[in-house]
């Protein structure tokens, strides 16, 4: 074998063994990425997981005429509007009668949320013939007392972690004893707006928020981003001014999106004086934010559709236009859905920008439109991680995984609509 034969095996070999290298490389770093995604999603998920349980208690309760219809009218607005803490208080006295200090009442008291009092008032609002009867409900129990049951009913636990007094903690122990203590799904963080009460904030509203805006910000970028997409890439004619939108486009792709924050807030609330906190702000700023990423995602799909199309249709007599709008545009449109849905993931987790916008609003009611005060889902987090009440950590972290999911889900229908609808050339 010649020396020049073994230098050309020697190079192969070294050439392989680089490769190889090169693979276990990668298989390093997926797995790393790998390793940090588990844990992030076990730490959210640990603490988050409590959100979707609430502490509950059951108290027997007579539904006195005399205090919250003392009219005899079942008016039902009168009724949601009676003293219902009343009715919860003459409950916990009857169970627990050998209470009788003041201090000791308010801490027996403190044992149900103040959530309780609107859960009589819905259910009479609901149900009138509930006036003279005495039924069992289950009312939602104090944030403090959420957060111990969910530790586990310890007497012994440090007092600066429980946080309740060792009386609290007897009526506790006595409750679950006779089955009047119980943890049940939390259907109210589905259904109610934001609180300050943590245990009974919802993200309802702020998703509503964000669907609100995310309408707007689809019905104003998808369009606008198609037919600008359509004409730079079509219509507009290849010089300097076409290159200088091209590159300013890609620019404004890369842009923070706070910039755009306050350019909705200079344009959209100072100048043209539309209503502060609203969807409609916030979507026409995802929009701007949106429009980027849209253009040059429905420009690659116009590309990617072959020259042989056009050449055919305007061979058998199709116009320019008829060309792009009833051949181009048809084709590439999965590819313009797939960018124009990730672009919307995108503006589903942007805070910074509805920051700007005054979104950040403590909003208890659901918003029913896009001129109602409303927040969003992501800003719903950041108000909820900047709260001193302990019971928010787990409502955050629950809100981060319904949001993580809704981004899931909305990646995965981008690559499903790409790969069902997508054209093998």
């Amino acid at each position: 074998m010649t020396e020049r034969s073994l230098t050309d095996m020697a190079g192969l070999a070294a050439r392989h063994r680089a490769e190889k290298r090169f693979r276990w490389y990668g298989i390093i770093a997926i797995t790393i990425s790998l390793g940090f995604l588990a844990v992030m999603v076990v730490s959210i998920g640990s603490r988050g997981i409590g959100a979707f349980s609430q502490t509950r208690i059951a108290l027997s309760i007579h539904f006195d005429e005399a205090i919250v219809d003392p009219l005899g009218k079942r008016n039902t607005a009168e009724l949601s509007r009676s003293n219902t803490n009343a009715l919860i208080r003459a409950s916990l006295n009857e169970l627990f009668g050998q209470v009788q200090l003041p201090s000791e009442r308010r801490a027996l008291y403190a044992l149900v949320s103040i959530g309780g009092a609107y859960e009589l008032q819905a259910a009479l609002e609901k149900r009138p013939n509930l006036v003279g009867q005495t039924k069992t409900m289950w009312l939602t129990a104090s944030d403090d007392v959420d957060i111990f049951v969910k530790k586990g009913i310890n007497p012994a636990l440090d007092p600066a972690l429980r946080r309740l007094k060792p009386n609290q903690i007897s009526w506790l122990e006595s409750l679950q004893q006779q089955g009047q203590l119980q943890r049940k799904f939390n259907t109210s963080f589905f259904t109610n707006g934001d609180s300050r009460e943590p245990e009974m904030a919802g993200f309802l509203g702020a998703l509503v928020g964000s669907a609100l805006s995310l309408l707007v910000c689809f019905a104003i970028s998808f369009p606008i981003g198609v037919l600008s997409a359509v004409y730079l890439q079509e219509y507009a004619k290849k010089g300097r001014l076409s290159r200088i939108i091209e590159v300013n486009i890609n620019n404004l792709a890369a842009v923070p999106s706070i910039v755009f924050g306050l350019l909705g807030l200079f344009i959209f609330i100072n100048i043209l004086h539309l209503p502060r906190s609203t969807p409609l702000v916030g979507g026409l700023v995802l929009a701007l934010m949106t429009l980027p990423t849209i253009i040059i995602a429905s420009r690659a799909a116009l590309r990617a559709v072959p020259p042989s199309i056009r050449e055919a249709a305007i061979g058998l007599g199709a116009s320019k236009t008829q060309t792009t709008f009833h051949h181009v545009v048809p084709l590439a449109m999965p590819g313009m859905l797939t960018g124009t849905i990730i672009g919307m993931a995108q503006a589903l987790g942007e805070t910074a920008p509805l920051l700007m916008i005054g979104m950040v609003a403590f909003v208890v009611d659901i918003p029913t439109g896009i001129l109602e005060t409303a927040t969003s889902l992501p800003v719903q987090i950041f108000l909820w991680a900047d709260s001193p009440e302990r019971a928010f950590v787990e409502r955050t972290a629950a809100a981060i995984m319904v949001l993580l999911s809704f981004l899931v889900v909305m990646n995965l229908a981008a690559v499903l609509l790409r790969r069902r609808l997508e054209r093998r050339w």
